[in-house]
């Protein structure tokens, strides 16, 4: 983010406009839509900016600029043809720690203006940073379109009635959520109708409910996919941003952790092959902790959470606790990152089913059927399956695969980083020496349609979307958001 964005309140407040032209004038209405006193220094002045001022709020000094201009403005506006003046404005505000903004010179200003949509008291800005104004001004469009009319009196509505929400809900995040579920009642509809009045009976009906209501949290299993924060469904998204604390894995693409609220406690909880950083038990039990104490609870689970992500095992904790869940499937790791690699889990010429299969080792022993694997012309996808990869392939070849079947394993799939191996029993364990988790096995006839099906290239430069981050989160991290 190369810019903090904030609303700074400028109301009745001076604020100097360098320059007199038709660049000065839409800033000069711009500022007064804010409510700013204009000083506005320029030799002459266009028309359109002449009409404007009054001696009050808009006021007109006829000299060339000079440094002491800027004095006493809260921020100041260089807006002149003139790229020497725009230096001389830009040195002076800074030397008197000044936001400064040089009309087309991103590299001198210390703010720039975004794209604006006004719905007041409701204000969407859309910046950027810079770059390409044409273009932030194209997504303030379309954003426009998704905006009703009615969203500055519906703001307006809800910000009449703050203070007897905190009356009734002294604690913050029942006041948010209580928001939140505002927004999915009639009272935006009633209020796009102008009925006002039957706006504020939901209102009390809902703000007595909630008063009253149980302080029990609640905990959202949540299948985060198996990388590409794209392919998360729109219910893990609307989840996530609801929950006052995000658990998660190494499995989890930090980009989809940054999807939760900026407010949002995170809590890391490990998990890495041979090595759990916090374990299950302790985990399940957290989550029970956080949901009595009233928290909404999002835990993230690459992948599906039913599907090698021992996501029944907490929720039977939360069953047993007698404390609310919700499940929100994912897309499982083998279906993504096979679609994303161009190997078809199933083909009407090769393999009539799929088997999934966990390939993570118990006390470093691999209790399977494989005689029964090795005589079925199933595609099999071995989830966890890079640290055992080589016993996998010896155990197929030695219970009747031959050692030329193919197989092919899946690095970092669905990401900038996907890296696809492909091979035979024999060969893949070798090809595979440098691989790294999160990574997928794949044993079957479908891995030879890779070369003519791959449509999706990583890249080197890719950042790393599963470098575990930098946090502790032993018991007493996790007991503190308790």
């Amino acid at each position: 983010m190369r810019y903090l964005p904030i609303f700074l309140d400028v109301q009745n407040k001076r604020c100097a406009l360098i320059g007199g032209g038709e660049i000065a004038a839409r800033k000069l209405a711009w500022l007064q839509a804010a409510g700013a006193s204009v000083r506005i220094v320029a030799p002459q002045l266009d028309a359109e900016v002449a009409a404007k001022i009054n001696g009050d709020t808009v006021q007109y000094v006829a000299e060339t600029f000079r440094p002491e201009h800027v004095d006493g403005c809260l921020l100041v506006v260089a807006a002149t043809d003139n790229a020497a003046v725009n230096i001389a404005v830009a040195d002076a505000a800074r030397a008197r720690h000044l936001p400064v903004n040089v009309v087309d010179d991103p590299a001198r200003c210390s703010f720039i203006v975004p794209a604006i949509i006004d719905r007041e008291p409701m204000t969407i800005a859309v910046s950027s940073s810079g770059t390409s104004p044409v273009l932030a001004r194209w997504v303030r469009s379309r954003i426009e379109s998704l905006i009703p009319s009615s969203i500055g009196r519906l703001a307006a509505f809800f910000g009449a009635r703050r203070q007897h929400v905190e009356a009734q809900l002294p604690e913050i995040g029942s006041r948010r959520r209580f928001w939140e579920q505002l927004l999915n009642t009639d009272i935006p509809f009633a209020i796009s109708q102008g009925r006002e009045r039957d706006a504020d009976t939901y209102f009390e009906q809902a703000l007595n409910e909630q008063a009253n209501a149980p302080k029990t949290g609640k905990v959202y299993l949540i299948g985060a996919g198996p990388g590409d924060p794209d392919l998360l469904t729109f219910r893990a998204l609307q989840r996530l941003q609801q929950a006052d604390v995000v658990v998660y894995d190494r499995l989890v693409a930090p980009a989809i952790v940054e999807l939760a609220r900026r407010d949002a406690t995170r809590m890391y909880v490990g998990k890495c092959r041979d090595a759990h950083s916090v374990p299950q038990e302790e985990i399940s039990q957290r989550l029970v902790e956080l949901a009595q104490a009233g928290k909404i609870v999002a835990r993230l689970k690459g992948g599906d959470p039913f599907i090698f992500g021992r996501g029944g095992e907490e929720i039977q904790a939360l069953a047993a606790a007698g404390l609310p869940y919700e499940v929100v499937p994912g897309i499982t790791a083998a279906s993504g990152c096979a679609a994303y690699a161009g190997i078809p889990l199933t083909h009407r010429d090769y393999a009539q089913s799929v088997r999934f299969i966990t390939g993570h080792t118990k006390d470093g022993i691999l209790n399977l059927d494989w005689a029964h694997l090795a005589a079925s012309t199933d595609t099999m996808v071995f989830y966890m399956g890079l640290g055992a990869s080589q016993e996998i392939c010896a155990q197929l070849i030695t219970h009747g695969l031959p050692a030329d079947h193919p197989a092919g394993l899946i690095e970092h799939g669905t990401t900038a980083r996907q890296r696809v191996y492909t091979g035979t029993l024999a060969t893949l364990p070798d090809l595979i020496r440098r691989a790294q988790s999160p990574a997928l096995l794949i044993v079957g006839e479908v891995v030879n349609l890779h070369e003519s099906l791959a449509w999706f290239e990583g890249s080197a430069e890719a950042s790393a979307a599963f470098t575990p981050p930098v946090v502790k989160s032993d018991a007493a991290t996790l007991r503190s958001a308790a």
